[in-house]
């Protein structure tokens, strides 16, 4: 068994937009409140982060998170990477990455390797190819997936894969997504965008690869009020929310 928190559901903006007076940023509704996407897996007593944004001292504290093994980093961007330092409480922590985005966050966070003060995180950095490894004794499948032009890593652990920030993806790659019980994957907005998959990309996306449940991430304060956009989803997709804890 295994357990996922959704700590972010937002784009990269979050939600509400900075200065938008629209009806989903205006709305009281915590499910319509987005911080940055990221979420915790929970296997096997491990507890795995997937991304760390700019909102993981803020999503810590709001899920008690008072233990990390290891962060599966997707890709490069600031809303993915930019809370690293907000690492420092959870002692030498494991980074896995592919090689560009491992070169961006030793650039970005370069006092924190090789270092041994006490007031800084202490990062570990382990850099991935698109083949499986392992994570003490769990098998990490990564995913490649296009951002546009920039590559980028889905993971499959088990049944269970988490895919953000994709706009098209191999033939090859897609069946590494087949026989899932849980994906969960980018879904920006119901307009076309050309670095992310709109809904409807998403869903052609989920009719092809047919897992059980599906959960929408990274979504735009666009797509509206989430009790009004979940009601134009088919029944085994849902638009994920920041808190959220699902059993896969």
């Amino acid at each position: 068994m295994m357990k996922l928190t959704f700590l972010g559901t937002g784009t990269s903006t979050g939600v509400p937009y900075i200065g938008c007076d629209c009806e989903t940023c205006l709305s009281k509704d915590p499910k319509d409140r987005r911080l940055r996407s990221s979420s915790l897996l929970e296997i096997n007593g491990k507890n795995i982060l997937l991304d760390c944004g700019p909102d993981f001292r803020q999503q810590a504290l709001s899920a008690n998170l008072k233990k990390i093994d290891a962060v599966l980093l997707t890709h490069k961007h600031v809303d993915h990477t930019l809370g690293l330092d907000d690492l420092r409480p959870y002692g030498r922590v494991r980074i896995y990455a592919n090689q560009e985005t491992n070169d961006a966050i030793h650039q970005m966070f370069s006092y924190c390797f090789n270092n041994d003060y006490k007031g800084i995180p202490q990062l570990e950095t382990h850099v991935i190819k698109n083949e499986p490894f392992m994570i003490d004794d769990i098998r990490v499948t990564p995913v490649l997936i296009w951002h546009y032009k920039l590559p980028t890593f889905g993971y499959r652990i088990n049944n269970f894969a988490y895919i953000t920030d994709i706009k098209t993806i191999d033939k090859e790659e897609t069946e590494k997504l087949k026989g899932l019980d849980v994906l969960v994957m980018d879904a920006l907005r119901w307009e076309d965008h050309f670095s992310h998959m709109n809904v409807e990309e998403a869903l052609a996306l989920v009719r092809e690869v047919q897992p059980k449940e599906t959960y929408f991430i990274h979504m735009s304060h666009t797509i509206g009020l989430h009790e009004e956009a979940q009601k134009k989803l088919p029944e085994h997709v849902h638009f994920a929310y920041d808190g959220l804890t699902i059993e896969i």
